[in-house]
C-alpha cells in the first residue's frame, strides 16, 4: 500500500544498519495503523444506537430506536450494520478502488452535514455563547471545504460511486416518509386531545380520597396526549366497574439534546408532563376516585417506566398495568412496525417479572 512504501522509505532513511531492523519497524508501524483502523471501523458501530436514537427523538426513523436499553437498537442494531458492510463487500469483491470511492462519498458528507449543524448551532446561539460568531466562521470555512471535495468526489467518481448516491438517497427519502407519518399522526391525536381539553377551573377540585395500597390498583402508562391517556382511563372503567380503587398514572419525558438547549426546553418538557399528569388526577379528583402520578426523565423512556411501574407496584401489590396501542383503519406492515413498540415491550418486560399488563386499542384514520 502506498503508506507501507512511504513507511519503508521513511524507516529505510533513518540509517539503521540492519535490514531485519529496518522491516521490523515497518511491521510495528503497520500494525499501530492496523490497530488505528480497526479502533476506526469499530467507531460507526458503537455510535450507530446513538445516532438512530437521536433520529428517533427527532421522528426521522422508528421511535422505537430512541431505546437504547432494547436489543433491537443495541445488539440487532449491530447486526444489522455488519450484515450490510458485508454485503457490500461482497457485492463490490474486495475492489479497494471502488470501497475508497464508497467511503469518501459517505465520510465527506458525513462531515458535511456535521459542519453545517455546527453553523446553525453558532448562529442561533451568536448572542448568547461568547465568541460564537469566530466559531461560526471557522466551522463555515470547514463546512466550505468538505462539501467540496464532496462534490468533487460526486462529479469525478459518479461511475463508481452511484451506488452510494442511490442507497444514501433512497435512505433519505425512506426517513422523510416516516417523518411525515409521524407529524399527520401527531396532527390527529392533537384533534382528539382538544375533545378534552381542561375546562375553565378545572384546577378547583375536592380533596381526593387517600389512596389504600391494600385495595386494587390501575396503573397508567400515559404519554403528552391526554386523549389516549383518557381514552385508556375511560375505557378500565367501562370494562371493570367499580373493581380498581386506586388511580396512578406514570410518565416518562425523552430528554434528548433539544433538553439542554440553553432555552429552558427541559423545564418546558417537565411542565408539559406535569401538567398533563395533573389533568388525570383532578379528573378522578372530581369523580371522588383515589389517584396519584409519577414522572420520571431520561434518554431511555422504556427504562424509566419500568423502573417507575417497578417501584409503584412495590408499594400497590394488587395492581395490573394499562397501556393504550394505536390501530390504524387503513393498517399495514409500515404502521404496524411505527407504533406501539413502548407499550408491547413495556409489557413483554412485565411478564417475564410476572407482572400483568393490558393493552387496549385506539382507532385512528
Amino acid at each position: 500500500t502506498l503508506n507501507a512504501t512511504a513507511f519503508g522509505a521513511v524507516i529505510g532513511s533513518l540509517g539503521f544498519s540492519s535490514p531485519l531492523l529496518n522491516h521490523a519497524a515497518l511491521i510495528v508501524v503497520l500494525a499501530l495503523e492496523a490497530g488505528l483502523l480497526f479502533v476506526a471501523a469499530n467507531t460507526g458501530f458503537l455510535g450507530g444506537p446513538a445516532v438512530l436514537a437521536n433520529m428517533a427523538a427527532d421522528s426521522w426513523v422508528p421511535r422505537h430506536f430512541r431505546e437504547l436499553s432494547s436489543r433491537l437498537v443495541t445488539q440487532n442494531g449491530l447486526l444489522l450494520m455488519g450484515s450490510a458492510a458485508l454485503a457490500v463487500l461482497i457485492w463490490s469483491e474486495g475492489d479497494v478502488t471502488l470501497l475508497v470511492v464508497l467511503y469518501s462519498i459517505n465520510v465527506f458528507l458525513t462531515f458535511s452535514l456535521s459542519l453545517y449543524g455546527l453553523c446553525v448551532y453558532w448562529w442561533r446561539n451568536r448572542q448568547i455563547v461568547k465568541r460564537a460568531r469566530r466559531r461560526f466562521l471557522l466551522s463555515l470555512a470547514g463546512l466550505a471545504v468538505t462539501s467540496s471535495i464532496l462534490a468533487v468526489l460526486i462529479v469525478e467518481k459518479f461511475d463508481q460511486g452511484w451506488v452510494t448516491i442511490l442507497i444514501t438517497g433512497t435512505v433519505v427519502g425512506i426517513c422523510v416518509l416516516i417523518r411525515k407519518h409521524y407529524d399527520e399522526t401527531r396532527a390527529q391525536l392533537r384533534q382528539i386531545d382538544q375533545l378534552f381539553a381542561p375546562a375553565a377551573g378545572h384546577d378547583d377540585v375536592p380533596e381526593p380520597p387517600a389512596l389504600d395500597p391494600r385495595k386494587p390498583t390501575a396503573i397508567f402508562l400515559v404519554g403528552k396526549n391526554r386523549g389516549v391517556g383518557m381514552h385508556t382511563l375511560l375505557w378500565v372503567q367501562r370494562l371493570f366497574p367499580d373493581h380498581f380503587k386506586n388511580f396512578i398514572f406514570l410518565s416518562a419525558g425523552e430528554v434528548d439534546t433539544h433538553s439542554f438547549d440553553g432555552q429552558g426546553a427541559l423545564r418546558t418538557l417537565q411542565y408539559q408532563i406535569r401538567n398533563s399528569l395533573r389533568y388525570y388526577t383532578n379528573f378522578c379528583g372530581k369523580h371522588g376516585l383515589a389517584a396519584a402520578a409519577y414522572d420520571a426523565y431520561g434518554t431511555d423512556p422504556v427504562a424509566q417506566l419500568d423502573a417507575l411501574t417497578e417501584t409503584v407496584m412495590a408499594d400497590f401489590p394488587n395492581s395490573v398495568c394499562f397501556a393504550s396501542k394505536l390501530i390504524f383503519v387503513h393498517d399495514n406492515i409500515f404502521t404496524r412496525w411505527l407504533h406501539n413498540q413502548t407499550a408491547l415491550h413495556m409489557q413483554r418486560r412485565l411478564h417475564l417479572r410476572g407482572r400483568q399488563m393490558v393493552i387496549l386499542p385506539m382507532k385512528v384514520s
